[in-house]
């Protein structure tokens, strides 16, 4: 029996790539939606199939350090780019040490803009330190620049709760020390720097792929126009509505605007400058787009004040939004799907809104448009606007429905789709439903498996991260979950660090696959030279090597 490294141009087809989105693997049982779920359909691959787990987060995808759990964003980065870039965090982390980032001309642009019109410094974004979309380092670091070397005298911070990237309850254990540093900042320096208004990041402003633009009109009246319900502090916001809302999570915590006597202590102002302090862009998008397209039609902008506006990063890099920004982004070239269009492959892209993104534009090397409009397809399955804890289901049947009948029409050599279920139902951290989710998405991967097997094809599953596998906080100490007073699991609606599984399955009787043992600590960017030997493409050298030996 030969083995070999790549499939002839003319096997087996086509082939199909499943991400279950959020479904990692963990030893751990409880908490573990994954392994609690019942899951015949995956059981029955893992028992069968050749696989291996990836590492899908830290310096894995390109962060910072490997305690930096993965996200959606850089995972299909990594699987499309098929090497490891240095990505968001990382990248503002070195502007920031360099000084790069102050010396750079929108900065400076910004700086000068608030000097001549005397006007307001405002930042905008996710206020953690979860390291996913945003930090708190990188704020501060710059309030302390504003203050100190800028001699900029006021400044406002509009901060969206998290709750899903850190603990689901943890707003004051960032508010309250973020207080403590403006007041150090406000006696050293001599300056106004004050929290202005707020709310749950799943509530106002951070919407994405235009799923919901109410989102962002209700953060438009937030945080430009002032104009919500009143408080004196951040901190009396938050205990108000956890008293209002029993058991409301950061991340669903309405609005609420900061003000004194005089009203609203930080609406944003003509001659104000606003910086959006996200480094992740798919959340960041939507808000760039309200502060600066002129013919904007989304929702009414009462008031439009003229600012000069920037992002942390360029968010997308097709469109150039938004036109300013203070750290350039990784540029990725030579993603997988430029070298299958390349040899002629068609490819069918595939998922609902919460993720249709990933499957191109991230997928893509953070590119919105198609190599050739004659070779790929894309399909956005428009997703509910619901919590998803109420329907874990999600968009799973409806995906799936379209790639049976693509399969089946043999139209495409490559077929790659994302279920979203196990990420958007887990960081509801509700763990019934995060069940439900996993079992969804193993039923539809039920069909996809008889799909595959009836046109002697090939299915790969894998995933972008961890999240549905880890639904209980764990004390890193003691190795226990956390609970609540009375005794119930303290719910974790953060990704994890958990690697994720990586199955190949044949239905070919010809083609018999292997897991290559020289590939050391594998990755997801091991995928996208998988991927090409698969199709009979030779990967390029600066990939990471491919997964697989076949054996004939």
């Amino acid at each position: 029996m030969k083995v070999k490294r790549l499939l002839p141009r003319n096997g087996p087809r086509p082939l199909v790539l499943v991400i279950m989105d959020g479904i990692g693997c963990a030893s751990n049982t409880e908490g573990n939606a994954v392994s609690h779920a019942y899951t015949p359909h995956l059981d029955w691959l893992l028992a069968h199939c050749p696989f291996t787990l990836l590492k899908a987060h830290g310096t894995a995808v390109g962060l910072p350090s490997d305690g930096d759990m993965g996200n959606s964003e850089v995972g299909h980065n990594a699987i499309g780019a098929g090497r490891v870039y240095a990505q968001g965090a990382r990248l503002v982390n070195e502007a920031l040490a360099t000084g790069r980032l102050f010396e750079g001309k929108t900065w400076q642009r910004l700086m000068n803009y608030c000097r001549q019109n005397q006007g307001t410094l405002h930042f905008i974004g996710l206020f953690s330190d979860g390291n996913v979309h945003s930090h708190l380092d990188h704020v501060k670091k710059m309030l302390e620049q504003a203050a100190f070397v800028e001699k900029i005298e006021r400044c406002r911070v509009h901060i969206l709760l998290d709750g899903r990237d850190v603990g689901e309850t943890s707003a004051l254990e960032y508010v309250v020390p973020f207080e403590a540093f403006l007041a150090s900042l406000n006696q050293q320096a001599g300056v106004d720097y004050r929290i202005a208004s707020g709310g749950g990041r799943m509530v106002i402003t951070m919407d994405r792929y235009e799923a919901n633009w109410d989102m962002v009109a209700r953060g438009w009246k937030t945080h430009v126009a002032g104009e919500g319900r009143f408080f004196a502090s951040a901190v009396e916001a938050i205990e108000t509505y956890r008293k209002e809302i029993p058991g409301v999570i950061d991340q669903d915590i309405p609005p609420f605007v900061i003000a004194d006597a005089h009203g609203p202590v930080g609406p944003i102002r003509d001659g104000d400058a606003v910086i959006f302090f996200n480094f992740r862009g798919d959340r960041a998008i939507e808000i760039s787009r309200a502060f600066e397209e002129e013919d904007f039609d989304k929702f009414p902008r009462e008031p439009y004040p003229k600012v000069a506006y920037a992002g942390m990063m360029e968010y997308d890099g097709d469109l150039h939004i938004p036109k300013s920004y203070l750290v350039e982004p990784p540029h990725i070239e030579n993603t997988v799907s430029a070298f299958l269009c390349a040899e002629e492959y068609k490819q069918l892209a595939i998922s609902e809104t919460q993720k249709f993104g990933h499957v191109t534009y991230f997928w893509n090397g953070n590119r919105s448009g198609k190599f050739d409009e004659s070779l790929e397809t894309y399909v956005e399955i428009p997703s509910d606007r619901v919590p998803f804890e109420q329907r874990p289901w999600m968009k799973a049947a409806e995906i799936t429905d379209r790639v049976v009948n693509e399969i089946a029409s043999r139209n495409y050599d490559f077929i790659r789709l994302n279920f979203a279920n196990g990420d958007m139902v887990g960081h509801s951290g509700v763990y019934q439903a995060a069940i439900v989710a996993v079992e969804a998405v193993d039923l539809c991967l039920g069909r996809i498996i008889k799909a595959v097997q009836d046109t002697q094809g090939v299915l790969l599953v894998t995933a972008d991260h961890g999240n549905a596998e880890e639904m209980y906080e764990v004390d890193k100490k003691t190795g226990r979950v956390k609970r609540h007073p009375n005794g119930e699991p303290k719910a974790k609606t953060a990704h994890t660090l958990n690697p994720v599984w990586f199955i190949a399955y044949s239905a070919s009787q010809v083609v018999k696959m292997r897991i290559d043992p020289s590939v050391k600590d594998p990755g997801l960017t091991n995928i996208a030279a998988t991927l090409m030997q698969l199709l009979g493409v030779e990967p390029p050298t600066f990939y990471d090597p491919p997964l697989l030996l076949f054996e004939f």
